[in-house]
């Protein structure tokens, strides 16, 4: 898959964030208890144009920041950011926009479609070789070590929920060592979900009867030493495309450049990670499930 990057996807990036933290703004002057006082210094980029650039990163095919920023945003995309600093001073803006991408984010999960059918899964994110680990002086104190059914690894983990047509639902990214089916992380995921939602064998839990009398059908296929739920062809049917979400994360490493291990700092290394899920859901093509069947299934139910 190719991704253009256009004038007309950085003007949209652009909007889109733009007028999502004048909300907040607006918002928080309506919770404001009493007077506080204002900075007085106007820094050179807005935080609007420090999450625009952040984000086209991920379109840009760069596979270096620092490349993308020197070569691009201060050569070809000066004439959008006439006040852009140097790369040093960008570095700096990083953690203090890193609360406006997660809202970005979480505008964006909000904003997909509520279909009924959803596919949940998780992707480790090494911060470095597992040989390395206790040398890795960057995310001694955030990283953990985990397992995947990739095998071992130190990082951390991306969890997704999806829907039939490719949308990020929720998300969650947690240390390396956060079990898939760890309860805390399950109600975060699958709150105000309903429908049926898939995932693998790393899915069972002792929730099931909870989120089934909330509305969600979980459904994943039996370990070798459980007793084989019964289900329907149909349910197989939906079980057997849990593909898709491979699909998406397969999109998120090619495309959006998702897995980095050369981070220097944990602040820019959570920052990438968020725009890339952020650049992921403005593409204009994403995977997707279309079957009439399970179309008037999902229809029949809401």
């Amino acid at each position: 898959m190719e991704v253009q990057f256009t004038e007309n996807k950085l003007i949209e990036l652009f909007i889109k964030i733009d007028d999502l933290l004048q909300a907040y703004e607006s918002y928080k002057a309506t919770q404001t208890l009493g007077s506080i006082s204002q900075p007085t210094r106007v820094p050179a980029l807005s935080g609007s144009e420090v999450c625009t650039i952040w984000v086209c990163y991920h379109y840009s095919g760069y596979k270096c920041f620092e490349y993308y920023y020197k070569n691009k945003v201060l050569v070809e995309l000066r004439e959008y950011f006439p006040s852009v600093p140097t790369y040093e001073t960008f570095l700096q803006y990083i953690p203090k926009a890193q609360g406006a991408l997660y809202l970005w984010l979480l505008y964006t999960c909000g904003r997909s479609d509520r279909t009924g059918l959803y596919y949940v899964d998780s992707k480790r994110l090494p911060v470095c070789h597992l040989k390395r680990q206790h040398s890795n002086k960057v995310f001694k104190d955030t990283a953990r070590k985990g397992k995947s059914s990739m095998g071992w690894f130190f990082g951390f983990k991306l969890h997704l929920v999806v829907n039939q047509i490719g949308q990020v639902v929720a998300f969650d990214l947690t240390t390396g060592n956060v079990a898939d089916n760890n309860q805390n992380l399950l109600k975060k995921l699958f709150a105000n979900l309903q429908g049926y939602c898939i995932g693998d064998k790393g899915y069972h839990t002792k929730l099931f009867a909870f989120f089934y009398e909330n509305g969600l059908h979980l459904l994943n296929k039996p370990k070798k030493n459980m007793k084989h739920r019964i289900t329907t062809n149909y349910h197989n049917k939906l079980i057997n495309k849990r593909g898709l979400i491979e699909s998406v994360f397969d999109i998120l490493t090619s495309v959006c450049d998702l897995e980095h291990t050369r981070h220097r700092n944990p602040d820019n290394a959570f920052a990438h990670m968020i725009a890339a899920v952020i650049a992921y859901q403005y593409l204009d093509k994403k995977p997707a499930l279309f079957f009439p069947s399970i179309e008037a299934k999902i229809k029949a139910a809401a």
